[in-house]
């Protein structure tokens, strides 16, 4: 291989191979991944804008029988500690979300063993009744694969059923790396990588606007990473026309604070600042489709995100009112609206507030900046 050639062939949106990836990956350096994939961004997203969004992930249970052993959120059936989030609560944190001018829950949880179809469409329903304009970005293809098999149903149906009661779009949660050799090592009770694919075909046959992530760092090798690339790349190329698909990627290290991955099997987050900046633009490199790549400044910190949008990103995600499962881990970092902006601006580029769909919005006024407890 050539690294001239495939770094052209990138720069045409080429679908680039996992061994092709790979080989940049082990032989490019920083500055020209960094060059190639800035140059697509400017190509995709021209203005010197990023984008960011204001939302609050809340958890509907700790509840999970899936046992994933990156995860100390979770908690067994019958734990002392062990909850399902009440309409009461729910209110509470919707309205603070208001205040701090967010629109939109990221409502996630585990897999409870007793909570079905109907648990999840009554909660949309009574939530959107509440509040009619509050966008619902919830679940996630593992957790659609649950629902499907106690309802013995299709995923199909359940996204349809979902839909109607009032869900806006769909998390990329659970991708970890899609290839089953990694999957029955960190999360084994979690649906299959390919089965996560196939909710995310249906979800955009239905239309239904999704986003798709990876945690890496942890049990995979390189090219589980780039499979894993093409994998998401090759759904996004048989969506519909018509539809958006995946409207972002978001890739972050593993975070192994307490995890049973780190404890029993020793395993650590050993991903460098750099290696990090080199999977965004090799994300961007390998996704031409995805117009949208994420740097996580919640588990990489502010000052890489930084670096990363001249390395193909060009969001900077939500501040985070709460979040609970990846800082059970680890991840420390907090923005406030203020400061998400101020980091932007530094880094050389117009802070835009946006929705989950990346239309632009305007920051409420008299938006909140003290996010207290989290």
């Amino acid at each position: 291989m050539h690294l001239d050639k495939l770094l052209s062939r990138a720069l045409g949106f080429e679908f680039l191979s996992a061994e092709e990836g790979l080989y940049l990956f082990e032989h490019a350096s920083t500055t020209d991944l960094m060059a190639t994939a800035h140059q697509l961004r400017m190509i995709q997203k021209p203005e010197k804008v990023v984008t960011w969004i204001i939302d609050r992930n809340v958890n509907t249970t700790n509840v999970c029988i899936a046992n994933c052993k990156f995860c100390n959120f979770f908690r067994k059936p019958g734990h002392a500690e062990a909850y399902v989030t009440t309409i009461d609560e729910y209110k509470q944190k919707i309205e603070e979300t208001f205040r701090y001018g967010g629109d939109q829950l990221l409502l996630q949880g585990g897999h409870h063993p007793d909570l079905g179809l109907s648990f999840y469409v009554n909660l949309f329903k009574e939530l959107k009744s509440l509040y009619p304009t509050l966008k619902l970005h919830s679940l996630g293809p593992p957790e659609i694969a649950h629902i499907t098999k106690l309802e013995n149903s299709t995923h199909r149906e359940v996204l349809k059923a979902l839909m109607h009661a009032g869900l806006d779009s769909l998390p990329g949660a659970g991708a970890e790396i899609l290839n089953d050799r990694v999957r029955r090592l960190i999360s084994k009770g979690k649906c299959s990588g390919q089965e996560w694919l196939e909710v995310m075909r249906a979800a955009h046959q239905l239309g239904l606007t999704t986003s798709a992530t990876m945690m890496f760092g942890h049990v995979e090798t390189l090219y589980e990473r780039f499979e894993h690339l093409t994998w998401i790349r090759q759904v996004q190329s048989e969506k519909p026309k018509h539809t958006k698909g995946f409207i972002a990627f978001i890739p972050w290290p593993f975070q192994d604070s307490g995890t049973l991955l780190s404890k029993i099997r020793g395993v650590k987050n050993k991903v460098t600042g750099d290696e990090y900046i080199r999977m965004i633009a090799l994300s961007r490199i390998m996704l031409p489709n995805i117009k949208n790549i994420q740097a996580s400044w919640l588990t990489i910190g502010k000052e890489i995100a930084q670096v990363c949008l001249h390395a193909g990103a060009n969001d900077f995600g939500s501040i985070m009112i709460e979040e609970n499962v990846v800082s059970a881990a680890g991840a420390p970092h907090r923005f406030t609206s203020d400061g998400i902006q101020d980091s932007i601006r530094k880094a050389g580029f117009q802070p835009r507030l946006r929705t989950q769909q990346y239309q632009n919005r305007e920051l409420p006024v008299g938006v909140e900046q003290q996010v207290i407890g989290y």
